[in-house]
């Protein structure tokens, strides 16, 4: 089947607002299928690529991150997908290609071997080609996804709520519990508490975090985080006095973890120095694409600090995201902190405004 009309905000040329334009889906290839949109949240990361600093070529949709129902589906692709609500995340998980296969999906082919160059998915009013940016498109009304990128999620929670999980949630807490490792009692300190520095200081707490340290130089996320229990929130500003406050705090070691969710590389150079002797920092933010990170050689090389970087939070899609569902059905996770206020296709430059001046701390695209 094709000629399924949608509309969509197409980045037609960087930095200028978006298109809202009606478009013409291409016919779902082999192994695709087509999803309605229900909500798609607005990240920081779509400002970036809004902005040119991550390498998108225009024509194309933005939105990395969403959730909505099975409406189509291409050849191979399976019928019994049609009717499901899914969640579809940033990261594919094709089980074929080699880091599926080594067990780290996260890096699945399917989207890290395109080289930036995405399927096209639509066609504008102009004849040209539309892509998906990161192989989503989540600004549209309809979607054209790889089966292999589409999960089932089984939640009374709506879809806005649960549009949530395929980015934040789920970077937020595989970074705690896939990757840091987190073990009951120790010390956590995060730095950033935008969108993802939130879920990481929820699911700190919620499994089991000792002190739990937050640096955020935005009064109103400082606030937020302190709502939520935080037990020492700096502005890091002063990036030795906050190493130093921190040390105090910890016997004069640093923190057992500290998670990265800031993006400047300063940030991540915080975070490492953060960490005691033998500590693990998790890094999870990119300033914009090429940068640089400088480290501290002696504390990198010499005192065993583990740095680890995390894409999704090291999640396996299939099993992990309907975990993620129960922890916020049960109350473990608060997306009320966290989700600003929704916004019409229509508004998508007023929710990138808001987002890129820290106004929202997620903003959520509601079909």
């Amino acid at each position: 089947m094709s000629g399924r009309l949608a509309r969509a905000g197409v980045l037609r040329e960087i930095g200028r607002p978006f298109s809202i334009e009606e478009v013409e889906l291409l016919a779902p290839a082999a192994g695709r299928v087509i999803v309605r949109t229900h909500a798609s949240p607005f990240c920081s990361t779509d400002v970036k690529n809004w902005k040119g600093q991550l390498y998108k070529i225009p024509p194309t949709i933005l939105g990395h991150a969403s959730i909505g129902e099975v409406v189509e589906v291409g050849p191979g692709a399976p019928a019994a997908l049609v009717g499901r609500r899914v969640v579809v995340p940033g990261t594919p998980e094709c089980g074929a290609c080699y880091y599926c296969s080594i067990g780290e999906p996260w890096q699945c082919g399917e989207l890290f071997d395109l080289g930036g160059i995405y399927p096209d998915v639509a066609r504008g009013a102009d004849g040209a080609l539309i892509s998906c940016a990161g192989c989503v498109g989540g600004y549209a009304e309809l979607m054209s996804i790889s089966a292999n990128q589409v999960f089932p999620i089984d939640s009374d929670l709506p879809s806005d709520v649960l549009s949530m999980l395929g980015c934040g949630v789920s970077t937020g807490v595989g970074s705690v519990v896939n990757i840091a490792g987190l073990r009951p009692g120790e010390s956590v300190a995060i730095v950033g508490a935008g969108h993802l520095g939130l879920w990481m200081l929820q699911a700190a707490r919620a499994f089991g975090a000792g002190r739990i340290f937050v640096i955020e130089p935005h009064a109103g996320r400082r606030a937020i985080a302190e709502r939520l229990g935080a037990d020492l929130v700096l502005d890091g500003v002063d990036g030795e006095a906050t190493v130093a406050r921190v040390q105090e705090a910890t016997g004069g070691r640093g923190v057992d973890i500290a998670l990265e969710a800031a993006g400047p590389t300063a940030a991540q150079r915080l975070a490492v120095r953060l960490t005691r002797r033998g500590g693990r920092t998790v890094l999870s933010g990119f300033e914009i694409g090429g940068a640089d990170v400088a480290l501290p050689q002696v504390e990198t090389a010499l005192q065993s600090r583990q740095i680890l970087s995390t894409q999704n939070g090291h999640v396996h899609m299939r099993t992990d995201l309907q975990r993620y569902a129960g922890l916020l059905e049960r109350g473990l996770l608060d997306p009320k902190p966290v989700y600003t206020r929704s916004y019409a296709l229509d508004e998508l430059d007023l929710a990138r405004d808001r987002s890129g001046s820290l106004e929202d701390v997620c903003g959520i695209v509601v079909f």
